[in-house]
């Protein structure tokens, strides 16, 4: 489980991704931060294009930041969206997270601009997933 001064430090940086975001057509800004084996955050923001929807997700744009820092591992993502809903990863980010993560202790956090909370595992939000372990 994530401490409190923890998952507030990760809803700073994800805040702060979401407000670099680049989401011209959708007008829905998407930050991320993801925590790393060794404890480092990464943020990541959806970055949109004119050929919609070839964007890339706040999620994948913070596992790109953090193999760029030569980790391999993951431990939590906490995602930040617009207004009072909760979002969570897509499907596809579902399965990239998949990639550095062990689904049943990997936790998925949502936060709405309200503060609210909800957090999940990702074999909750990915349950019976593929991966790297079936190529052994």
């Amino acid at each position: 489980m994530l401490t409190e001064a923890l998952k507030t430090e990760m809803l700073a940086v994800a805040r702060a991704a979401r407000a670099a975001a680049y989401a011209p057509y959708s007008k829905y800004f998407v930050g991320a931060a993801l925590l790393g084996e060794d404890g480092r955050i990464f943020g990541g923001c959806n970055v949109e294009n004119a050929a919609f929807p070839e964007g890339v997700c706040a999620e994948a744009g913070a596992l790109s930041a953090m193999v760029l820092a030569g980790v391999r591992k993951a431990q939590a993502v906490l995602v930040v969206g617009a207004g009072s809903h909760l979002i969570t990863p897509c499907g596809g980010c579902r399965q990239k997270l998949r990639e550095f993560a062990q689904p049943d202790s990997f936790q998925v956090l949502a936060v709405n601009e309200d503060g609210q909370e909800q957090q999940w595992t990702l074999a909750e939000l990915l349950p019976h997933s593929f991966g790297p372990e079936h190529f052994s």
